[in-house]
């Protein structure tokens, strides 16, 4: 066997590949002898079929599996013998002719093949011991519950008919009747009786709420309104429609006791009870949201302290990924560039950056990982799993057997896990200390990385 590199050029490396004609042919050979025993053929005993027959009856069917399996076989020790930790699949070239194929085949040729590939560079990893986070931490304060049960109760509210004669405000809820048209005509599901609106609640579609402001009970108002173009109705979507709206209900909020009894409607004995299991609930989402400040700090670190030229095909796929999700997701929304303040040029070099980021990441924590042998279980899996599986409640048996026969869904699952797992495995070296922050900055710190 003769293995020759032709092309050597950063991370991409292409070899020309030539096996004899009787390597093949004596590998066949050997596939037919261990098929002798398997193989039953009318005319001849078990095991007693010779193998030149055998050749004459599977000789090109062996012969394509043979060259297949070495074709890997050979790869694989090309990649092994240098050290070559592969980015994507090897590209294989095959020869183009039909009678060189079948020569090859016939094991009267010698098989000629190219490979390209894409390498992983080597990474060195930084010293974790040298790394300073700093995480912040918020308390829960008897505020921060009374805050949260304040917005319960606001949810579930009561309301009051207001006095005759009474116009609706913004907070008012409004028992209307309507009919929608577009161009005219009636549509499906535009009509409504008896249907609860409170004015300001972002419900209903844009500026129909609005339009209510001022009606009084008795009163019937057309109201114009469009639907947004990524309305879940296609036939609905960005389509301007009127509404024959007749109001017969005008109600104004009153205030929700935060008591013993609103405590009770929750199902819970008393309203100290209701606190205790408030605060519970705060802790962990302080909890969460520290963590994922810690987390994306570490992240920052890894990328300052790692900088390489990641595999160009995995950039220009993560790239190709989050470009096609933007483009898909400002056309369901009707939004435009200008609209963000930037133009499709420096968006593309953005997300070029972050791409870049990405992989270089995801290259650095698996390389983390596999050095200090961390895995995930299959246990952890599917704790996942079930918890995925629980989202959704009465298809909870539809949502496991789509992931048990999906691998690279089951994949997606496994992911987070093992980064969550290398990350621990950071801080653990690093050097964490806490800082105390209000529950303000913790979390709007949060939400702005999370708009961003």
């Amino acid at each position: 066997m003769q293995v020759t590199e032709t092309l050597a050029e950063g991370l991409k490396h292409e070899f020309k590949v030539s096996v004899p004609a009787s390597d093949i042919d004596a590998k066949v050979d050997a596939r037919l002898v261990d098929m002798k025993d398997k193989v039953r053929l009318n005319g001849f005993r078990p095991g007693k079929v010779p193998v030149a027959h055998l050749k004459k009856v599977y000789g090109r069917s062996v012969a394509a599996e043979t060259v297949e399996q070495l074709i890997r076989d050979t790869n694989a020790g090309i990649f092994t013998e240098r050290g070559f930790r592969l980015a994507t699949e090897p590209k294989v070239t095959m020869p183009t002719e039909e009678k060189e194929i079948e020569d090859v085949l016939a094991g009267k040729s010698d098989l000629n093949y190219s490979v390209a590939i894409e390498v992983v560079p080597a990474i060195e990893l930084a010293d974790f011991k040298s790394f300073n986070v700093e995480k912040p931490v918020a308390e829960v304060t008897d505020a921060d519950v009374d805050e949260a049960l304040k917005r319960i109760a606001d949810q579930s509210r009561p309301y009051e008919a207001k006095g005759e004669g009474a116009k609706a405000e913004k907070g008012d809820r409004v028992t209307v009747a309507f009919k929608g048209s577009i161009d005219g005509e009636l549509f499906d599901g535009g009509t409504g009786e008896n249907i609860q609106v409170v004015i300001g609640s972002g419900t209903f579609i844009p500026g129909f709420e609005d339009q209510l402001i001022g009606i009084a009970s008795g009163e019937t108002r057309n109201v114009k309104a469009s639907f947004p173009k990524n309305y879940a109705a296609p036939n609905l979507a960005g389509k301007d429609a009127e509404f024959e709206t007749t109001a017969s209900l005008i109600e104004a909020p009153q205030e929700s006791k935060v008591d013993d009894e609103f405590a009770k409607n929750l199902g819970m004995e008393s309203l100290d009870k209701l606190k205790e299991a408030m605060r519970e609930r705060l802790v962990a989402e302080f909890a969460g949201a520290s963590r994922q400040r810690v987390k994306r700090i570490l992240l920052d670190k890894l990328d300052e302290t790692h900088k390489f030229g990641p595999p160009p095909s995995l950039v220009e796929e993560e790239f190709k990924l989050m470009w096609n999700s933007i483009k898909a997701e400002m056309e369901s929304t009707g939004k435009t560039f200008a609209d963000e303040d930037t133009t499709e040029e420096k968006a593309k070099e953005e997300y070029e950056k972050i791409a870049d980021r990405r992989v270089r990441l995801g290259l650095v924590l698996s390389e983390i990982g596999e050095k200090n042998k961390i895995t995930v279980t299959d246990d952890e899996v599917s704790r996942a799993l079930i918890d995925r599986a629980r989202q959704s409640p009465g298809r909870e048996k539809e949502v496991w057997d789509f992931y048990r026969s999906n691998p690279n869904a089951l994949a997606q699952l496994r992911a987070p896990i093992y980064e969550d797992k290398v990350v621990d495995f950071i801080l653990e070296l690093a050097n964490v200390t806490e800082k105390k922050v209000t529950r303000d900055d913790l979390l709007k710190e949060e939400e702005d990385k999370t708009a961003a």
